[in-house]
């Protein structure tokens, strides 16, 4: 071999070298992905080689464009215009008749035709209107599951001005939604959680159960408050929380809490501050936290007593103002 062919050699075996570096896979390693959706904010952290943040938008944005009473051009939002509507949108109908099945399940306490009442009250998009017994009853017309129907993808109201809100089940399908995808590519360690509806599989960072947080329920409509009531350790379940202590307002010395009571078209007012539901699905642990929430504690723990599958951690005021929990009877609380 010629003298000048030692570097020319060498200089292809660093190249080549380089060249399989550069494509040799990612290390696997726990990585985050944080955004806003849905009106509050996404925190996700996965077990895996690669940056899946634009799998994770790309997801939420179907569950957006399905859900999303602020997107004028979502399919809830056109089912809102019209008095019937042929939807092919087979994730707003996937959440539509579970929706509807925990309504049957609630006796009515979960109702997505609650949003005329939600926008009244000054939850919605609107502002707070001066609310009185007329404009109950008017409410109370159009409010109610059973005047809303759907036979293979046909939505047919009772009424044109009856308007669905899916806000209490679109936060967990959501996280649903991602902890699917993330399954789909073989994830098992994960932690999906948006606006505090949380879907966990595996291990965490440190290879042990994820650490899960229960706020303590202290009025703090600025979210500042970080206080934790308690923290449970779960894993491969989803859980959702629903209260009275961040999104309410006072006016004339009483407040008013987001909660509506789809009966009587009000905000409820009772000892229950907030519950935590643990289920195999987020959808159905988002839209059962806000029922107990509706429901008060002992409907909603003769509701978990029916079901020994859902399990719950209740916070409440206690006969001297105190505030006290209680839970479900499962290995979750053992």
């Amino acid at each position: 071999m010629k003298r000048w062919h030692y570097p020319f050699l060498a200089f292809l075996i660093i190249g080549t070298i380089v060249i399989l570096s550069q494509s040799k896979p990612a290390k696997p390693e726990f990585r985050k992905a944080q955004g806003l959706v849905f009106g509050t904010s996404y925190n996700i952290t996965y077990f895996y080689n690669a940056d899946l943040q634009p799998d994770i938008e790309q997801t939420l944005t179907l569950v957006d464009n399905a859900l999303s009473m602020f997107n004028p051009e979502s399919t809830i939002s056109q089912v809102n215009n019209s008095e019937v509507m042929i939807v092919g949108d087979q994730l707003f109908l996937k959440v539509f008749r579970r929706a509807m099945e925990i309504s049957d399940l609630t006796n009515g306490a979960f109702d997505i035709t609650v949003a005329p009442a939600v926008n009244a009250w000054g939850f919605g998009f609107k502002h707070a209107q001066n609310i009185s017994q007329t404009t109950i009853d008017s409410l109370l017309e159009i409010t109610g599951y059973t005047k809303i129907h759907e036979v293979n993808g046909i939505i047919e109201k009772d009424d044109p001005r009856i308007m669905l809100d899916c806000s209490a089940i679109a936060k967990g399908f959501g996280t649903d939604m991602v902890a699917d995808m993330l399954r789909s590519k073989g994830i098992n360690d994960f932690m999906v959680e948006i606006g505090g509806e949380i879907v966990v599989s595996g291990h965490n960072p440190k290879g042990k159960l994820w650490n899960i947080g229960i706020s303590k329920p202290v009025d703090d409509s600025l979210s500042v408050n970080n206080e934790l009531q308690t923290v449970i350790p779960v894993t491969d379940i989803a859980m959702a929380t629903s209260g009275n202590y961040r999104n309410f307002y006072v006016k004339d010395g009483r407040k008013y809490a987001h909660t509506i009571d789809p009966h009587t078209c009000t905000p409820v007012s009772h000892s229950l501050l907030s519950v935590t539901v643990f289920a195999q699905d987020c959808a159905t642990a988002d839209a059962l936290a806000t029922s107990m929430m509706v429901m008060g504690l002992d409907s909603a723990q003769a509701l978990c007593s029916r079901h020994p599958e859902i399990e719950a951690y209740f916070i409440f005021e206690g006969a001297e103002g105190e505030m006290e929990t209680t839970s479900t009877s499962g290995s979750l609380f053992q």
